[in-house]
């Protein structure tokens, strides 16, 4: 078990993400935090599993925080989503954003959702970063084209791997959302970071962690 880090004082928290979606969910958690962007290369790596990617990036993505920001607890998260082992990115445009969702209807796709937490108040930082992986299993609608372009035009989520916003009306387009986090797919497993913070010595509602 990792030592804990409890002080009176709450630790400076960074998420390392310039993600808005990740900010609205790490803010329910009534804790005071900065945001940073992490400046990495997210391409994944030959040969690398789905998960794997995201596993290493998420911890990249607080390493490359942690080197800035000090003695500070740093959060990083990456997601990937795949459909027969296959990476499926951020779409970028409405032409691949439709692609993915043709590719996806009737299907169900796997959501990686990587978390890391950082603890640079520690010497031993690197070795001693808390890693997890949270899988979504998310089956899409079996809607035709003019459907899913009408979604597309409306909800543009053209910054979101899988080309759907489960948080807004792209839940419309689900069929069903298996995970033991809800808050996996939107990109920052809470039911997991808050069992990291705690093991990081963070209070909750003005208690000792337990």
């Amino acid at each position: 078990m990792l030592h804990q880090h409890t002080t009176s004082t709450p630790p400076r928290l960074i998420l390392g993400s310039s993600s808005v979606y990740r900010k609205e969910l790490l803010s329910r958690l009534g804790l005071p935090f900065e945001t940073m962007a992490p400046d990495i290369d997210e391409t994944p790596h030959s040969g690398e599993t789905p998960q794997a990617t995201a596993l290493r990036l998420a911890r990249e993505k607080a390493a490359a925080i942690a080197t800035r920001a000090g003695a500070a607890l740093v959060i990083g998260s990456d997601q990937v989503a795949t459909l027969d082992d296959l990476q499926i990115g951020k779409p970028g445009n409405h032409a691949n954003a439709l692609k993915q969702l043709q590719m996806m209807r009737g299907r169900e796709v796997i959501f990686h959702t990587a978390l890391c937490l950082w603890d640079g108040r520690r010497a031993d930082a690197a070795s001693t970063a808390q890693l997890c992986n949270v899988q979504t299993l998310v089956r899409f609608r079996d809607l035709d084209d003019a459907e899913l372009d009408a979604y597309l035009r409306i909800e543009q989520p053209y910054d979101c791997a899988g080309s759907a916003k489960n948080e807004g009306l792209g839940i419309a387009i689900l069929e069903s959302i298996r995970s033991d986090d809800p808050t996996a797919l939107t990109g920052l497993p809470l039911i997991a970071l808050t069992s990291m913070l705690r093991q990081a010595g963070v209070r909750f509602f003005g208690t000792t962690p337990a």
